[in-house]
């Protein structure tokens, strides 16, 4: 039996009660959730044993393979890992203090430290949007009495535009209010308490390689989910402030069409405000990096950069201190390449100035001058094209050629 309010359609069921009583079955029904996945009599207790007994059996293969170092380093992440998620899997008190309270209190308390207030922000800005909306329903419903009549005794129309009046454009705005906090505040904390009452399964998932990636995503889907109603209570805040003084226009007269089409179009930007606050809170988890998952990501885009620079310098023989840092870095944490390896690249590698029936040497740069060496003059020396741009630089420093005539008699 639920102990938490029910929501009446009779009544006021404003947006202020439909937190509070969305708040209630969302912590009572994490609570439950996580009794019957890891509690006493929980259904996932074996599944979660033999789960532990396997890392722990691979954990102990791989010291006897010699595959992991016995060491603080690597054992005491893994340890503690361990620790963590029987911790966080196997005590409700644990994830409730930590998890719960952090993904769902921590929003709240930091957007009472920016607005000033002194209880719930959440549920101060849910009472002004309350008020505001009550306040455009009022003024909708005085926009559908009839104008008074005339000295001819005909009572006039009221205003319209395009067949709407100014009640039904200001009902339109009430409903775009209601709808865009509904729709952002409502909708996130519902999908957050679906995500933590599944939240024991994936951090046992943290300890294995294979399912590091579903925890990764369960993480960031909650802290996105966590931070819509923060952004939502700062943005939607500002909005409302800009939009009391044209509902304050609205009360204590009759409504025109001017002033209702003006509320329309601030309960729209208002809208157009939270579909904001969900990119914004997307975009700011998508590109966060959790644990070693994130590091591994970084190394190997890290070294498919510099692959390219560290396997021209292999080729060419360059030294590293040519290169750039990451390169020379690169090229200096590289495997030394052989000589079938040089004259593999320096095979497919085939400049536009080369001559074809040129001899074949190997071109060594020193300072202004260029020695050719032959490849007969260097045992197990492969092959390489000569670039004439380089070999040049020696044909300076050359003697002329000799004339194929210069021993002949002149006649």
């Amino acid at each position: 039996m639920s102990s938490c309010p029910t929501l009446s359609v009779e009544g006021e069921a404003g947006i202020a009660e439909a937190l509070r009583v969305v708040d209630c079955v969302s912590a009572e029904g994490t609570a439950k959730a996580f009794g019957r996945l890891f509690g006493a009599d929980g259904s996932l207790i074996s599944a979660l044993t033999l789960l532990l007994t396997l890392y722990i059996g691979l954990l102990a293969v791989n010291l006897l393979t010699g595959r992991s170092k016995l060491g603080l380093n690597m054992l005491t992440p893994r340890m503690l890992g361990l620790g963590l998620v029987l911790t966080f899997a196997t005590s409700w008190i644990a994830y409730q203090s930590v998890v719960w309270t952090l993904l769902t209190g921590a929003p709240d308390q930091v957007a009472s430290v920016v607005t000033g207030q002194q209880g719930s922000a959440t549920a101060a800005f849910a009472g002004q949007l309350d008020t505001l909306f009550a306040a455009v329903a009022q003024a909708a419903e005085a926009a559908k009495e009839p104008l008074p009549l005339t000295d001819t005794g005909i009572t006039p129309a009221p205003p319209q535009a395009a067949g709407w009046t100014a009640a039904d454009v200001l009902w339109m705005a009430a409903m775009l209010l209601l709808l865009g906090t509904v729709g952002v505040l409502l909708v996130a904390r519902i999908a957050l308490a679906a995500l933590l009452a599944l939240g024991p399964v994936f951090i046992v998932m943290a300890l294995f390689r294979g399912t590091h990636g579903l925890f990764v995503g369960w993480l960031k889907g909650a802290v996105m989910f966590a931070l819509v109603p923060l952004f939502t209570v700062l943005i939607g805040g500002a909005a409302l402030a800009l939009l009391a003084p044209i509902v304050a226009s609205l009360s204590g007269g009759p409504v025109s069409m001017q002033g209702a089409v003006t509320m329309f179009l601030g309960a729209a930007v208002y809208v157009a405000l939270m579909v904001i606050v969900l990119k914004v809170s997307g975009a700011m988890v998508s590109g966060w990096t959790i644990g070693t998952h994130g590091r591994a990501e970084s190394a190997a885009a890290a070294a498919s950069a510099s692959a390219p620079a560290a396997a021209a310098a292999a080729s060419n023989n360059q030294p590293a201190a040519q290169l750039g840092p990451a390169s020379a870095s690169a090229a200096a944490s590289a495997p030394p390449a052989s000589d079938r390896v040089r004259a593999i690249v320096a095979g497919t590698r085939v400049p536009a100035n080369d001559v074809a029936d040129a001899p074949v040497r190997d071109v060594r740069v020193t300072g202004l001058r260029s020695v050719g060496v032959s490849p007969g003059d260097r045992p197990n020396s492969p092959a390489t094209a000569v670039d004439r741009r380089v070999q040049g630089i020696g044909t300076r420093f050359r003697p002329p050629p000799t004339s194929p005539h210069a021993g002949r008699p002149k006649t």
